[in-house]
């Protein structure tokens, strides 16, 4: 068995007397695409912030792609150049156009030259299929637009690993299908893992190796798509998905 690039033992956080992860164990393999669902305040979004370190954990280990998280600058600068964001509001730098916020990161961090970080921007654009709008301020696209951009802005990192906090849930109806489409493409050429916060369960049933259903800070269950949606084990899981798909 080769190593898991992602690795939570026993993980534990509280915001005050409020305990928000309750003794979290998962492991990730290489390549792996997870979709995290559960209902709002389960803790979702807080176990995938405390993988790139935007949340600390109490207590417990985190281990990413080899590197242990603690409160140690250095290892957590570390995980973050291997793990890309991409946030439910996109979090783009509105005085930048497209292609600046693309090539920032890689200019900076990745120390790349300015026609590097541009040639690789325009390839990542073409993946997310808006080339076209690379010279655009942030304010003059759609927000599906912008969602697609702000993934490409991770993926112009080269990460090993791409989280996702409910990309979908701040767009209209009619922007889900193309941030979803994207995705989908991206999960089947890519090989990069992602775990996917999202209650967008047709995603889930077609791009995941793994649905992971969370309820009061717990993994309560963790399957297959298939035996997830079709032979659910729990009754909060039963529960869950009778609402959400009915």
């Amino acid at each position: 068995m080769t190593e898991p690039i992602i690795r939570m033992e026993n993980v534990n956080k509280w915001y005050g007397q409020f305990h928000v992860l309750r003794d979290i164990n998962l492991e990730v393999a290489a390549g792996e695409r997870i979709v995290i669902c559960g209902p709002s305040g389960s803790g979702k979004s807080t176990l995938i912030r405390c993988i790139n370190a935007l949340e600390s954990h109490q207590e417990g280990t985190i281990i990413v792609d080899g590197t242990q998280l603690t409160d140690n600058l250095k290892k957590v600068e570390q995980v973050r150049k291997n793990v890309g964001m991409v946030f439910q509001h996109f979090n783009l730098f509105p005085h930048l156009t497209v292609l600046e916020n693309l090539t920032l990161g890689p200019v900076w961090v990745l120390k790349q030259s300015q026609a590097e970080a541009q040639a690789r921007a325009m390839q990542t654009l073409e993946r997310v299929r808006i080339p076209d709008q690379a010279n655009k301020f942030p304010g003059q696209i759609s927000g599906g637009q912008q969602q697609r951009v702000a993934i490409a802005r991770s993926l112009c990192m080269n990460p090993k690993v791409l989280l996702f906090d409910e990309p979908t849930s701040a767009l209209d109806p009619e922007m889900v299908k193309e941030v979803l489409d994207v995705m989908v493409n991206l999960a089947s050429e890519s090989g990069v893992t992602m775990l996917c916060v999202t209650h967008e369960m047709g995603f889930a049933r077609k791009v995941a190796d793994r649905v992971v259903f969370m309820d009061q800070g717990s993994i309560v269950e963790q399957n297959t798509p298939d035996a997830f949606f079709d032979h659910p084990q729990h009754e909060r899981t039963r529960h869950f998905l009778d609402q959400i798909l009915h």
